[in-house]
Formats: C-alpha cells, structure tokens, sequence
C-alpha cells in the first residue's frame, strides 16, 4: 500500500491500483483486477472480498471503519464520523473528523480530491467528474467542513490529451470561472481537450487551498495501472482513500 507523502502527521491517503497482491481472479476478462465497484456487473462476493482487503491493509493504522458513497456526478457532500451506513450514502463527497475512519470514493477516469486541514484533525474525499466539478462539488465540499483545508491531493484521473469534450462542457466551466487556459481546441469544430487537473487547481486556489500535490497521471495511458472508462466501458474501478491514524 502506497500513501501520499508530505501531509500532516498521521494523515493517510492513496489511491489502489489494478494490481494487488491479494486480487481474486475473475470469470470477466474486462473486470480483470482489483475491482471495488458493486455496479459494474461484477461477482458481488468477489468485489465485498476485496473491500475487507482493504480493510485489513489499513489495520496496521487504526482503521476500524470504511465509508463508501454511491456517486452519481452531483454536488452533494456528507459528513459522517461516528454513524453506521447499512446502505452507501448517495452523493460525491465526504468529509470526516473522526479518527479511525478510512472515506473512500471510486473512479475510473474521474477525477479525485482529497482535502485536509493543517493540523491532520479533518478531511474530505470528493468524486470530480466534468459535471461535479463544473456544479461545484469542491465548493460545497469546502463549505461543509468544520475548518478550512490547507491542502489537496489530486488523484489519477484523464490527462487533457485523453480527454476531449464539447463546447457545452467548456461553456458550463468558463461561465463560472476564467477557466480558458483550461481547455485546447480538438481536431474537430466544436471540441476541445479539458485539463482536469488544471481545472481542480484553479477552484481551490480560488478557496485558499495553497498546497496541491498530485494531478500527474492519466488513467487512460496508464493502462497497467488503472482502470479507465473511456479505455474500456465496462471496466472495475480504483478506490481512493483518506484515514486519520
């Protein structure tokens, strides 16, 4: 398990990858590694095998409970800290204070932020797809969280070069924010390639967040590594995590 350097003592966050070492094989060529979605069509038992994994690769820390949302591109964003779930809550953030508890969100080509404040005792976790983002999941993210964060982790997601959009999806952003830089025309009349990563920075410098690590990666190249949607439309999905110990 790989964690995110440079954080605040005892703040943990990563992102799995398609390899693990205790991956169970799988009757789908396509759902091939290790998935974490329950709605891909992929065997339900094998998938909750592969969640307690990760459950007891976070042991070692303190971890005693996951957290899980079904996401669904919106802006909603919960905190949920000493409260027991019997189904995943609907919405694409996260944010806890409490100690213990891994949040997780899941994507494959979308992009993740993790949040958290100086002094390592909050933390969100958000999903960005293009519509969240452009609606405004990390401004209500921010705005749920009892402190303001100092700092972000971008997660894998799809490079620009990989990403092409329409003039709609560019529009949604630039009516909002000077967002151009953003964005750079297709090889077809009305397209362009949005740069997520760019994208993210700008938002939450616009919100006082000044460390941004992360948002080097592309989901859709690295095909060894990580699952991508656009790659395969019927493919697993990669966890990203955030615990305090």
């Amino acid at each position: 398990m790989q964690f995110v350097e440079g954080l605040p003592k005892g703040v943990y966050v990563g992102q799995t990858r398609v390899q693990h070492p205790q991956c169970l094989p799988s009757s789908q060529s396509d759902l091939t590694g290790f998935n974490l979605a329950l709605h891909v069509q992929d065997d339900a038992a094998r998938v909750q095998r592969h969640r307690m994994q990760l459950l007891q690769d976070f042991a070692p820390y303190g971890v005693q409970k996951l957290t899980w949302m079904t996401q669904t591109h919106s802006t909603i964003c919960h905190t949920v800290n000493q409260q027991v779930y019997f189904e995943p809550l609907v919405g694409d953030g996260l944010v806890t204070q409490q100690k213990s508890h891994a949040i997780l969100m899941m994507t494959a080509d979308c992009l993740p932020v993790v949040l958290g404040n100086a002094a390592g005792t909050e933390v969100a976790n958000l999903h960005a797809g293009w519509r969240g983002l452009a609606g405004g999941i990390i401004e209500n993210t921010i705005a749920t969280m009892q402190t303001p964060p100092t700092w972000a982790w971008l997660g894998a997601c799809i490079s620009q070069p990989s990403f092409e959009i329409g003039a709609e999806v560019k529009q949604a952003f630039c009516e909002k924010y000077p967002l151009d830089f953003a964005f750079q025309e297709g090889k077809q009349v009305g397209k362009y390639y949005a740069d997520l990563y760019a994208i993210a920075r700008y938002i939450l410098g616009q919100h006082g967040v000044s460390v941004v690590l992360g948002g080097h990666e592309c989901t859709f190249a690295q095909n060894e590594d990580y699952f991508s949607y656009r790659r395969n439309a019927k493919t697993g999905r990669m966890a990203t995590f955030v615990f305090m110990q």
